[in-house]
């Protein structure tokens, strides 16, 4: 699917790449096929441009939520779940691939602006106002290209900053006002917690400042620029150059849900200087020359490298993280964000690709390599400053209310405090003092990892009206000297027990994990065969496919886990035979235009894992208790468990089955619009929801055994959709000044959500991950409860739900359970000025107006959401 320029410019509502990703039918969230966003492959200028790590986001700048490139700086955006052109590799998702626009030999400027603030928000829903939280956005650039010698040498320029600044939490302390974004947390408990930790001395004469924690403000910002030239050297050669950097922050508040649920929400707020400051850095050059030497041979050849800096600024200073409950629930949360202690990524990305062609007579051959380097250089920190308050709770609100009544208790709280922050503050200045990656300094988990790949291809016209594509790609990946930084992680850390015995429950053998070793890096071969059929040879009808294996790349973050994780105490692990994730695809499609100018498409898609990804604890056994009562799902006693490895394996068990169809048509009268459906059955084995080894297998829903892979349905891809593109342009003021409108509709049913207890049911060390057993009317009645109501209460919620009133007797599926149908529609409107400036010039003001859910704005009952959120009951 291709997105040109003009089409770029008109239906771009939030101005990223969203925009236009979100028109592939089977797209959801940025997943592609009901498949995790990270094994999607991004690219810019046919140069990888992903964020290889993979922390939070699968896009470079995603982490800030910036945009890497302006979209002012983009001439076409094409998006490809099943290319069969082996030249194409890297994912198992789909390929998104921007192109960035050239110089002519015309000049060319652009300057622009946008602006929103949170008056442009709608304020009711179902005609209940709602709490608007402060915003202001600005976003300003500039464009220019043109020739430097015309006919040889051209230059396009980009730069655009965008500002933001929006309120830290939309949840304020509970005053008894009633207001709508009142939590139940009580101001007099947040000031309460301030006023002693105020008291803290953290020297030179300062006292602890947690922050405020109402009305503050946590602002964003991004600049980005793109440089580029384009140079005909001769006629047989030309050469391009681009350059492409970003410099973006964005604070924000503490995680949400690591370490659990830490607000802010309607159950527990934070201190503003609890939050942390984001930053991602890109600085990225990529040089293309292609060269044609004679009629029958060409070469494309592209040199590229990108440096990625990611780093946090907590707000708080050095300090301990302090956690207090309520109601056995998250509370309030102050203190230092406890993932941004000296939290530093570099990422280093080196790729060089030379694809060579030969025209003979049918046959267009394709003989190419590519090779890639990825460096990670990640300093990561956890509990560096203490483990109260990370791992475990600093206490419960109540006994804190009476501590703090208490003036003899509260001087004694303050002074253990003043411990735990006096042990932070020596803990940062002796890890600042020896150096990170050091002995007795801040971690450090460098990696080297990479791919080379060898590809050969045939297209071949077998008629007019046959074209066949068939080639085979061999991909091998490369850990460089992993092996030795991972001796010098262990060589720093405190507890690395090497002969530990670990049970692995894919082939019943007790074995010795070592960090120190690599996975398989054995080739992956991957043979795909394509073809396009002119079916009457008249370009009405196009029947097309194909089917071949696809070879992607992992977050490099899993094998980044093993090497700066070797402590038997949260030893996290990649097995031994870990391969590279591969699928196989197959698909076939049919366009079909027909007289009337429609036109009318239909793809159906099978996919199926080869080398999906799954995460066990190998340091559990088979389970061998079983529960009694109707719910007897089976259960790990003691006995079963030793010491935790939480390991990457491979399961192929993983499918996707999708179907979508398209009717678009351009009329006489100028009007476009396009209406697509798409139904997509994606299940898994485990939907990786976390980078940490560990949490992945914590958050991975389950019934009595954790390491078996069972096949249920995936967390990613709407079950049904419908989306749709209308544009139309009209001439109120003339034909100098058009006005554009356009919009885009979606109707989805997807939000996949599981309904699991609030405990650790089978004692495999989650809290998070044990599905529900939902009774019969009899089998309630023969359940325990704390109180008299909560049986028949239990009871109404089961009859109100379809999906749990449908799975009685029967425990839930792990993503079983569907939000309802959502739907959005958006508009854009554009307002054209022309104006002559010179015989021969034009210039063009132009003002535009983005409407983000325009049905909410018409009624407060359309536009809905229904978000799923996690609650303890």
């Amino acid at each position: 699917m291709l997105f040109i320029r003009h089409f770029l410019a008109t239906v771009s509502i939030s101005r990223s790449a969203a925009d236009f990703t979100r028109l592939e039918p089977t797209a959801s969230n940025g997943s592609f096929g009901g498949r995790n966003d990270q094994f999607n492959n991004f690219s810019l200028d046919g140069s990888i441009f992903n964020n290889p790590f993979g922390l939070d986001a699968a896009t470079p700048g995603g982490q800030t939520d910036s945009q890497p490139v302006s979209l002012d700086a983009i001439e076409q955006i094409s998006v490809s779940v099943a290319p069969y052109d082996v030249t194409q590799s890297g994912f198992t998702g789909a390929s998104v691939n921007a192109v960035t626009k050239s110089g002519t030999n015309e000049f060319k400027g652009t300057v622009y602006g946008f602006f929103r603030n949170e008056d442009l928000t709608g304020g009711k829903v179902n005609g209940e106002k709602v709490f608007k939280p402060s915003l202001k956005q600005n976003q300003y650039g500039v464009s220019v290209g043109g020739p430097i010698i015309k006919n040889k040498l051209f230059f396009f320029a980009n730069f655009e900053k965008d500002e933001v600044s929006e309120l830290g939490s939309a949840f304020q302390p509970n005053t008894g006002s009633g207001a709508i974004n009142e939590s139940r947390v009580l101001e007099s408990d947040m000031q309460l917690v301030s006023g002693i930790l105020s008291q803290v001395n953290i020297g030179n004469g300062e006292f602890y400042d947690p922050g405020t924690y109402r009305g503050f403000t946590y602002d964003a910002q991004s600049t980005k620029g793109l440089f580029k030239l384009d140079y005909n050297i001769n006629d047989k050669h030309r050469v391009s150059f681009v350059y492409n950097f970003l410099t973006a922050s964005k604070e924000k508040p503490a995680h949400p849900t690591a370490l659990g649920f830490r607000g802010p929400s309607a159950t527990t707020l934070q201190f503003e200087n609890t939050g942390y400051e984001i930053n991602n850095n890109i600085n990225s050059f990529l040089v293309e020359l292609n060269s044609s030497f004679n009629d029958e041979t060409t070469n494309k050849l592209q040199v590229g490298y990108t440096h990625f800096d990611d780093f946090r600024n907590a707000l708080s200073s050095p300090a301990p993280t302090i956690t207090l409950l309520s109601g056995g629930s998250n509370y309030i949360i102050a203190g230092h964000e406890p993932f941004s202690i000296n939290n530093n990524l570099q990422q280093k990305v080196f790729q060089i690709t030379n694809n060579m062609t030969f025209f003979k007579g049918d046959h267009t051959y394709t003989v190419g390599f590519a090779f890639e380097k990825f460096e990670f250089d990640n300093s990561f920190n956890l509990g560096a400053y203490g483990a109260q308050g990370v791992f475990f709770p600093s206490g419960d609100i109540s006994d804190f209310r009476n501590t703090v009544g208490n003036p003899s208790a509260a001087a004694a709280l303050v002074a253990n405090y003043q411990g735990q922050f006096n042990a932070a503050i020596a803990a940062n200045n002796d890890r600042l003092a020896n150096g990170t990656g050091n002995p007795g300094g801040f971690a450090l988990a460098e990696t080297n990892v990479g791919q080379l790949a060898f590809y050969v291809q045939d297209e071949w016209e077998v008629n007019d009206n046959l074209k066949l594509t068939y080639g085979i790609r061999f991909d091998k990946p490369l850990f460089f000297d992993s092996s030795q930084k991972a001796q010098n992680v262990i060589d720093n850390a405190c507890c690395f027990v090497p002969d530990i015995p670990y049970y692995n429950p894919n082939t019943g053998e007790t074995v010795k994990l070592d960090n120190r070793k690599m996975p398989t890096n054995q080739w992956l071969v991957s043979p795909r065969v394509g073809f396009n059929w002119d079916a009457n040879g008249e370009g009405t009808i196009q029947v097309r496919g194909g089917t071949g294996v696809f070879t992607g790349r992992l977050p490099f973050v899993w094998l980044g886990n093993q090497i700066g994780n070797p402590e038997v105490f949260f030893y996290q692990a990649v097995d031994p035979d870990f391969k590279f994730p591969q699928v196989w695809r197959t698909n076939v499609g049919l366009d079909y235009k027909l007289e009337s100018g429609y036109i009318v498409s239909g793809d159906v898609s099978y996919t199926k894992d080869l080398n999906g990804a799954h995460v066990q604890n190998w340091g559990l056994r088979s389970p061998t208790g079983t529960l009694t009562g109707a719910d007897n799902r089976a259960y790990y006693l003691d006995t079963d468990k030793g010491n935790s490895a939480f390991v990457f394996t491979n399961s192929n068990k993983g499918r996707t089955y999708s179907f979508s169809t398209k009717v678009e048509k351009t009329f006489d009268n100028g009007l476009y619009a396009n209406i697509a459906y798409s139904h997509v059955n994606s299940k898994d084995v485990n939907s990786i929801e976390a980078e940490i080894t560990g949490d992945a297998f914590a958050f991975n829903p389950v019934i009595g055994d954790a390491n078996t892979d069972v096949l249920a349905f995936s967390k990613y891809g709407n079950t049904h959709r419908v989306i749709g593109v209308v544009s139309k342009k009209f001439n109120f003021f003339g034909e100098n000044s058009p006005t554009t409108f356009a919009t885009f509709f979606e109707y989805a049913k997807g939000g996949r959500f599981n309904y699991t207890y609030g405990g650790d049911i089978n004692n495999d060390g989650s809290n998070l991950n044990d599905l529900l057993y939902v009774p019969t009317a009899s089998e309630l009645t023969q359940m325990q409860f704390s109180g008299a109501g909560q049986s028949s209460a239990f009871e109404s919620y089961i009859k109100q739900d379809d999906y749990l009133s449908g799975r009685r007797g029967q425990y839930v599926e792990r993503y079983g359970a569907l939000a309802p149908w959502t739907g959005r529609w958006d508009l854009k409107v554009l307002q054209d000025i022309n104006f002559n400036v010179s015989k021969d010039e034009q210039n063009t003001i132009q003002i535009s107006l983005d409407v983000l859910n325009l049905g909410n704005l018409i009624n407060s009952n359309w536009g809905l959401y229904s978000k799923q959120e996690i609650y303890n009951h």
